[in-house]
Parts: structure tokens; C-alpha cells; sequence
């Protein structure tokens, strides 16, 4: 059922969705123009405007339900978790498998906290397409780079939902129950919904919370990176869904 879903998502998602819908219409030019046309330009056009920036940043908004939490807040917490955004294979430079960007911002931020609130880590992630667990990996960084040695790892989850699982069956029994969940703007949702499901008391800490408005030109201008975000916001509406039909409140 994981890989079902992983299948799923990486159809349905930009830009392999997309283009799936301008490969139609032009496979069916030939026999019914006019349907072929309209496929070619809706494909065309969603993947355009899934690129603006601004629009990345619609979708982020809609999808997350937490805001940043202010340098300086008190918070009362048994510990901060640190939910893993995956890792990229062997880095040649590293020697070894290195995070992602996702993951480093999210391992900085968690060092950030783990200094500022003087609460113990747990680093959650398995190894999804093979090589070292992601809580292996970024336990590491968090230790060789930040100076931060995490109290728990979780090597065995795959997603947002074993995450919660996981970690539930390793701190619970600890006595961790109110925790500090460290993710991105995108996924508080979830995270928040996962967590809360498998028993805990969270307090969302999310980086990278974009903001809605528009600052610049260039939040008009269709980028990669904001075709990035469009998806992850589409895949977590994904994985909201999911999550809801699963009877998860």
C-alpha cells in the first residue's frame, strides 16, 4: 500500500501529471482536435501556473496551519522531534549519504531549538529507497555539525504516518508525551494530525513558512523552485486526504 501510493502521487503530481495531460491531447490531435487541443493547453497551462511563485506560496498557505514560532517563546515541552525530509544517496564530498535541502533546514532549525529550549532530540526517518536510515544521517549532522547528540533515532518510518507511529511506540513509554514537532510550513497539518493521532501533545514548529503577498516581480515569474512547492503543498493536500479518509480527525 506505501509504494501503491507513492505510485499514485507521482502520477497525479506536477510535473509528471501535467505533462501526462499535454501527451494525451496530443496523442488524440489526430481524431478529435478539438479535445486534443484542450488537453494540450490545460496541461500546459496548470504546469505554468503551478511555476509562479506566488501561487507556491497560495497553495503552502492553504495547506498549512501553523505559524512560525517567535525566537524567545517559552515553550513546555518533554522534547523536540525532528520528522526527516529525506536523504540523496551516497555524496561523494561527504563520504557518506548526505540530507537533503529540506532536511538541513529543518535539522538547523531543530539544533536552533534544541540550544535555545534546552530539550532532548528525536530524529525520525527510515530508509526509504535503501542506504542509511534519514535518522542515522541527520542524527549525525546534528551531532559532527551543530554540536547537538540526539537522545532518540528512528530508523524504521517511511512517511509522515509511520513517523507518528514509530515514535509513539520509543517516547511514550519514556514518558515524552508533549513535544516540539519540527517540520516546514507545508506539513504542519499533517504533522500536527499524525502526532496527535499517535497519542502526543504537540507544539508545531515549522520553518520556511512563505508568506502570500506579493513582495516582488519575480513572485510572478514561473521558476523551478516554485514548481517544487506547488507540488509538495498538492502532495500534503494528497496526504490530508488520505489521512481524513483514514478516519484520522
Amino acid at each position: 500500500m506505501f509504494w501503491f501510493g507513492k505510485i499514485v502521487a507521482a502520477l497525479l503530481l506536477p510535473p509528471v501529471g501535467p505533462l501526462l495531460v499535454v501527451i494525451a491531447g496530443l496523442a488524440c490531435m489526430s481524431r478529435r482536435p478539438r479535445l486534443g487541443r484542450a488537453l494540450a493547453y490545460a496541461g500546459t497551462g496548470s504546469l505554468t501556473v503551478l511555476s509562479v511563485p506566488l501561487v507556491a506560496a497560495w497553495l503552502t498557505a492553504a495547506v498549512a496551519d501553523a505559524d512560525f514560532l517567535a525566537p524567545g517563546t517559552a515553550v513546555q515541552a518533554d522534547a523536540i522531534v525532528l520528522l526527516g525530509a529525506g536523504t540523496r544517496g551516497f555524496a561523494p564530498e561527504y563520504g557518506t549519504d548526505a540530507p537533503t535541502t529540506l532536511s538541513l533546514e529543518r535539522v538547523r532549525y531543530a539544533a536552533r531549538l534544541a540550544k535555545s529550549l534546552g530539550l532532548p532530540v528525536a530524529v525520525s526517518g527510515g530508509a526509504v529507497f535503501g542506504g542509511d536510515p534519514e535518522a542515522a544521517v541527520l542524527g549525525a549532522i546534528l551531532t559532527t555539525e551543530f554540536g547537538i547528540l540526539p537522545r532518540w533515532l528512528e530508523p524504521r518510518s517511511r512517511n509522515t504516518h509511520e513517523n507518528a507511529v514509530e515514535l509513539a511506540a520509543i517516547l511514550i513509554p519514556a514518558g515524552v508525551r508533549r513535544v516540539v514537532v519540527v517540520t516546514h510550513g507545508v506539513d504542519t497539518r499533517r504533522g500536527r494530525r499524525e502526532m496527535q493521532a499517535a497519542g502526543f501533545d504537540v507544539v508545531m514548529a515549522p520553518t520556511v513558512v512563505p508568506g502570500s503577498q506579493i513582495s516582488s516581480v519575480r513572485d510572478l515569474v514561473p521558476s523551478i523552485a516554485a514548481l517544487r512547492g506547488s507540488t509538495l503543498a498538492l502532495y500534503e493536500m494528497l496526504g490530508n486526504l488520505r489521512a481524513t479518509l483514514g478516519g484520522i480527525p
